[in-house]
């Protein structure tokens, strides 16, 4: 591309940012000049942006016209007169409704009333005037795009990225008409009038994270892919712009911002209020893999292969780059000298060829037949043509959908007609054509022949391990004393441990952290990496016990913590915060590396003694169990293609004074079908999933799992999520981590209303108000289920995994999804499983933890019940035989009548008994082993020391771990 195409281009895209003002709801038919004239008249002016070439406004138009039909709903009109009817004349500041995107619900923004059209227009170009770097379009046209939807002024801060685009459908924001807009006048520019969708998908995902011996190895996994996916999209976002990206939207994702700031020359000052500027350790953001493994951009259709190839170039020699470089790195710390022909680096070449796979699939709009006025022929032949191999029914995919029929010809109805499409309503034909070719594509892998011919790596088993001398690869495991690997385990064990000798892809893994780490110094950005152990972890619910109970150390222990040889342990952040209010929180944060001493010590009585010494000051037991949770969003592919049963109707889609209008219509069975039909999906559809899943990944997961409770985020990427918890705040945790998720009301997944920690969950609607900002989720029709494991902090990794992948499976198969399944892997063997739904029986669970952990219970309670359940036929009908023999069975167990009396005992049996009926509705055989479970779970949880150590709340100021 030379110089003058580089710049219409530039002028193409922020000329169509700047086609509405942001403000333009607050203003709409409330000023003299209109809205066109408004702020974005106004920046126009001052960037130079009038009196274009011809291309670039020609490209402006059309992709407002092609923006505008893929993203709005149709709704006809009476008269064929050019004139705007009262009654399509919505006054949004009388009536400020906005429409979640996701659900269809409408969300009241009153205060969007007190404000008056000059000071909306006042404060909109106050935002957006210092966003302007004078002199280079690119640049602000790249923070128009970061930071436009982010005020700063408190009266409209909450409001501000939820305006409409469209009064009329306020389904969509302005902000994502505008990014759509950009991302179609990009394409247009760059090729004279023909965009297409792009398909890119990297793998392989689930085998590349699994490999591995620690939590860290997890977290390098999938932060790899997350960066290796950040490197594919680059290349659009460098040629075409960050808005060419349609899903998943990268505005505020850490890595892009870092991008914008230090490689395309944003004002550093812009990201001084983001967390990834501030945080210390790897709490910081940029440490989360919040990127999924494929995209879809909007991209001349030209330039697909040709970006497609550059992006399969680009990937390939950033890992082959990064392994050589950890290469040299163990070279270094093995003391051994490096060569360019020494035999890793062919090891690396041969092993990384065609890593990781990129698969691609392109859907161009030049399939869409257009008639002489630019409308769409209703049955683009070309189009169906392509898509008809996909599809069993003609005419295919949403080319036969009713409302397709409908609108595509501009039929009239009894009292009125539609509007003729133009191109952009096919979004929804294009995309399901680019699915299913990239499905095709994807099922029709290469594999390319490799020699490996020496022993195999330690952890996959599937290549040579890595080494500078390829004579070493011919030693059986018993002789290698001096290998790359056995002096880097010596030098630095964080590395490898004893024995261990990985291959390319582990290497890389292994060194990822060091790597990231010193990328990140080389920017200027002060951050460390700290790994959490499992023991950690397990140790946090007994030192989250010492908070709760203070106790002062006895000076025997005081003495031995002491000693500087022992190692302070990274703490989660949250108890790392609620520690450092303790007088004596430098000691108590050595407390699991001195128990890790003992254990490396020659006397095997020394752990055994280090803990009953622990429970004689803790007054418990210290906990040497952890958790582990997987959540992931249900049905996801199901909402990306917008299923019959998630997808909403088109009336659902219209402001209040725009559907009551169209009521005049109904009686017309065309458009009574129009109106009851599903809405395909649309790019605002795609954008408000992407936005949801963020906004989870990126600010209400990290509240949840390490503000609000003592968690770590080993891994979280769109909708799903890995993080390991003390045991104590588990349950709470997977709870409060569903109900953010879709922005439900917390109580309806099965969490104490009266937990404070949970305040910034009360929105609703599909919404969460953090920090003073609405933020969109997926909306309660949205569900998530959620496996978790606890297991003993020596439990091999690899095993505790399996199990937690387990549980996630049983969760959607046995508990039907929008389901919880619980492992208990006990250290003696043997484990405890418990599948339920979300909602009563976690609450329930959470009663008889509390009452099984009463002082006045006996310890024999569960036990002592499941020996008679035993002897008891399946509960039948209501179970109330079952309830009343259960409750009776209670009552013998506790000593204390106020206790009984407080839990309502028969109450309590009568809900856990219907409850096993409820999860056993076909399998009445399986009921009373349900019940058993439930009870033994709720037994092991109430033990002393998880019961004693629930987390309080704490403030959600930013602290380094």
């Amino acid at each position: 591309m030379n110089a003058k195409d580089t710049e219409h281009l530039i002028q193409a895209r922020l000329a169509a940012r700047l086609h509405d003002p942001l403000e333009k709801p607050l203003i709409l038919m409330r000023t003299v000049e209109g809205h066109e004239r408004g702020t974005a008249a106004n920046l126009r002016e001052r960037l130079g942006l009038v009196d274009l070439p011809d291309r670039v406004q020609q490209a402006v138009k059309q992709a407002d016209h092609w923006a505008s039909a893929a993203d709005r709903a149709a709704f006809p009109n009476r008269k064929d007169d050019g004139r705007w009817p009262a009654w399509q004349q919505v006054r949004f500041h009388e009536q400020p409704v906005v429409i979640h995107p996701l659900t269809g619900k409408a969300f009241d923004l009153k205060k969007l009333c007190e404000i008056e059209p000059e000071q909306a227009k006042a404060k909109a170009l106050a935002h957006l005037g210092r966003l302007v770097h004078e002199g280079d379009l690119r640049k602000t046209a790249l923070a128009f795009w970061r930071f436009g939807p982010e005020i700063e002024d408190d009266e409209i801060k909450s409001l501000w990225a939820q305006l409409p685009a469209d009064t009329r459908v306020p389904d969509h924001s302005i902000h994502d008409h505008l990014d759509l807009t950009t991302a179609f006048a990009a394409a247009f520019a760059a090729d004279g009038g023909s965009p297409a969708l792009l398909a890119v998908s990297l793998g392989p995902v689930q085998d590349f994270i699994a490999a591995g011996r620690s939590t860290s190895d997890l977290w390098a996994g999938s932060h790899l892919l997350s960066r290796l996916s950040w490197e594919a999209m680059r290349v659009i976002c460098e040629r075409l712009g960050p808005e060419s990206i349609l899903f998943p939207r990268l505005r505020g994702v850490p890595l892009v911002d870092l991008w914008l700031r230090d490689h395309m020359g944003l004002d550093p000052g812009l990201f001084a209020g983001c967390e990834w500027t501030r945080a210390k350790s790897d709490a910081n953001p940029l440490f989360a893999a919040a990127l999924p493994n494929r995209f879809t951009a909007l991209v001349p259709a030209n330039e697909a292969r040709a970006l497609a190839e550059a992006i399969t170039q680009r990937v390939r020699a950033w890992v082959r780059d990064q392994a050589e470089t950890a290469f040299r790195k163990l070279l270094e710390a093995a003391g051994a000298g490096d060569d360019p022909e020494l035999y890793g680096y062919a090891q690396i070449r041969r092993q990384l060829a065609g890593f990781p796979e990129v698969h691609w699939a392109a859907a161009p709009w030049s399939l869409v037949d257009t008639g002489a006025d630019g409308k769409v022929e209703a049955n683009t032949p070309r189009l169906a043509e392509a898509m008809r191999p996909f599809f069993e029914s003609d005419p295919p995919g949403f080319l036969g959908k009713p409302a397709w029929r409908l609108i595509s010809g501009g039929v009239k109805l009894e009292q009125g007609w539609f509007w003729k499409p133009n191109s952009g309503a096919l979004y929804p034909a294009l995309h399901e054509l680019l699915e299913r070719a990239l499905a095709a594509v994807k099922s029709v892998r290469a594999f390319g022949q490799g020699a490996e011919e020496g022993w195999r790596d330690s952890l996959s088993g599937e290549a040579e391990w890595l080494t500078h001398d390829r004579k070493h690869l011919d030693l059986p495991p018993g002789r290698r004393t001096d290998t790359l690997w056995t002096r880097v385990a010596e030098k630095k064990p964080a590395w490898a441990k004893q024995g261990e000798h990985l291959s390319t892809l582990g290497a890389l893994k292994r060194l990822w952290p060091t790597l990231f780490v010193q990328e990140l110094k080389g920017l200027d950005l002060d951050v460390e990496r700290f790994v959490v152990s499992s023991h950690t972890m397990a140790i946090a619910t007994s030192l989250g016990l010492a908070l709760r109970v203070p106790r002062p150390l006895p000076e025997a222990l005081r003495k031995e913590l002491a000693d500087q040889s022992i190692k302070r342990a990274a703490l989660p952040r949250k108890l790392a915060k609620d520690l450092n209010k303790q007088p004596e929180h430098e000691l108590l944060r050595r407390l699991p590396g001195w128990l890790d001493a003992l254990a490396d010590a020659d006397d095997e009585q020394a752990p055994q003694h280090a803990r009953k010494r622990l429970k004689d000051w803790l007054g418990a037991e210290p906990e040497a169990y952890y958790g582990l949770l997987l959540m992931d969003g249900d049905r996801m592919g199901a909402w990306l293609s917008a299923d019959e049963d998630l997808a909403r109707p088109h009336e659902t889609s219209f402001h209040p004074q725009i559907t009551a209008a169209l009521a005049h219509f109904k009686g017309d069975p065309h458009f009574l079908e129009y109106a009851q039909a599903r809405r395909a999906p649309n790019p605002s559809w795609h954008m408000a999933i992407s936005d949801a899943l963020n906004n989870f990944t990126l600010v209400l997961a990290p509240e949840v799992a390490e503000r609000r409770h003592a968690g770590r985020i080993l891994y979280a990427g769109g909708d799903d999520l890995m993080a390991m918890l003390p045991v104590a705040d588990l349950i709470p945790a997977m709870a409060a981590l569903r109900a953010a998720y879709s922005g439900a009301d917390p109580a309806t997944t099965g969490l104490d209303e009266s937990d404070e920690r949970l305040g910034f969950l009360r929105q609703g609607n599909g919404f969460v108000l953090h920090r003073g900002r609405l933020l969109r989720v997926m909306g309660e029709q949205a569900t998530a289920s959620c496996g978790a494991v606890v297991a003993h902090h020596q439990a091999p990794l690899g095993a505790v995994l399996r199990e937690l992948r387990a549980a996630e499976g049983r969760a959607k198969s046995e508990g039907g999804r929008n389901a919880f399944s619980l492992s208990i892997v006990k250290r003696s063997g043997g484990a405890l499983r418990l599948t339920a739904r979300w909602g009563e029986p976690l609450r329930l669970l959470r009663k008889f933890i509390d009452f099984l952990s009463e002082p006045s219970v006996s310890r024999r309670t569960v036990y002592n019940t499941s020996l008679w359940l035993r002897d008891l036929p399946p509960p039948e009908g209501g179970g109330a035989m079952a309830a009343e023999l259960l409750a009776y069975q209670m009552d013998r167990q506790c000593s204390r009548k106020a206790t009984r009396d407080h839990y309502d005992l028969p109450g309590l049996a009568r809900c856990l008994v219907t409850q096993a009926i409820a999860h056993n509705q076909d399998k009445p055989e399986k009921r009373l082993e349900w019940l058993e479970n439930f009870l033994s779970v709720a037994e092991f949880l109430a033990r002393e020391t998880r019961a004693g150590a629930k987390a309080g709340n704490t403030d959600d100021k930013e602290d380094a771990t």
